[in-house]
């Protein structure tokens, strides 16, 4: 059976303190939770403080994004080895917020230069195959816009990432060593969640698209969480689908108790 991921991406909240106080908090809601893997994803800045905070428990860490180089003249990245250095065990590659894939026009910015501060399919492979290297477990987020679903392209688009994503990178990584988080863009931080049969399917199909280029038995190592609203009252039914193997959490993972009720409900 495939072990249970609940990862808490805080995106971009929390200062060092008010991490330090969530730590302080969730750590006795948690604990005894050892059939989940449970993970925190704070920003940069309190990447440090959090995984010291964290150590000894069972709760670990992840950076919210990685450069693939591992240091040199790279103003404002970050690489593994740095990443390593600050306590995380995982790293986020490819999420939506990061590949430029917002859905809507920030601040006046048009979408043409919303996508050209975002991450490429081909970044996030080299950025995988790096985390890989160091050490590090990707987390590798794909999912498609509303654009894309109302067009009937879901399938396609997520096939797509997820090849694109693997290119280059051995069955036995793949098997012990890359986690997929399906996040349709449309439902990440709206309130709107993809019905839990939909989810399974769609997680199917990354799992399929594992299959044909690895085989069954490394399809079926593989763990993918379902990311796009997971929330406390929603957690045990997608969860409770075949192919969901944990949720990657947004807005629910700002607050200790509502993180630690979707940690129960995958612990079952």
């Amino acid at each position: 059976m495939r072990k249970k991921i609940i990862a808490g991406n805080w995106k971009m909240n929390k200062t060092v303190g008010e991490a330090l106080a969530f730590a302080e908090a969730l750590t006795p809601l948690v604990a005894g939770k050892d059939s989940v893997d449970i993970v925190i994803c704070p920003p940069y800045t309190a990447l440090y403080s959090v995984s010291k905070a964290f150590e000894g428990t069972s709760v670990a860490t992840a950076a919210q994004g990685v450069f693939w180089k591992t240091s040199g003249a790279y103003t404002s990245y970050v690489s593994s080895p740095l990443i390593l250095d600050a306590g995380a065990k995982y790293v986020l590659i490819g999420h939506s917020e990061t590949r430029g894939r917002f859905g809507v026009a920030e601040e006046g910015l048009t979408d043409d230069l919303l996508k050209a501060f975002g991450e490429t399919d081909a970044g996030v492979n080299v950025k995988a195959k790096a985390a890989l290297a160091a050490g590090l477990i990707p987390i590798i987020c794909i999912g498609e816009t509303l654009g894309e679903r109302k067009d009937g392209a879901t399938d396609v688009t997520v096939a797509d990432q997820v090849v694109k994503a693997l290119e280059g990178i051995s069955a036995e990584l793949v098997s012990t060593q890359v986690i997929f988080a399906y996040e349709p863009v449309w439902a990440i931080g709206t309130g709107e969640v993809c019905a839990a049969d939909e989810a399974n399917r769609v997680c199917g199909v990354v799992r399929a698209t594992i299959e044909s280029r690895y085989g069954a038995e490394t399809a079926s190592a593989v763990r993918i969480q379902y990311g796009g609203s997971m929330k406390p009252d929603n957690a045990a039914e997608l969860l409770s689908q075949e192919h969901i193997d944990g949720g990657l959490i947004g807005g629910a993972s700002l607050k200790p108790a509502d993180f630690a009720a979707i940690v129960a409900a995958a612990a079952g």
